[in-house]
């Protein structure tokens, strides 16, 4: 699974998910949401790139 990385230099790691936002480990980035943002700095998913 790839990670994404936001401008801010968070990464989404899909082995990790993102469970403060109630994301399971295992979710792929591309199946988050499209309400989902970077916990880190709010940006959306459009702003992530390929870590």
């Amino acid at each position: 699974m790839t990670k994404m990385k936001c401008p801010c230099k968070y990464t989404y790691d899909p082995e990790k998910g993102d469970p403060k936002q109630g994301i399971p480990p295992g979710t792929k980035f591309e199946d988050l949401p499209e309400t989902w943002r970077c916990p880190r700095c709010k940006q959306p998913k459009s702003k992530f790139n390929k870590a």
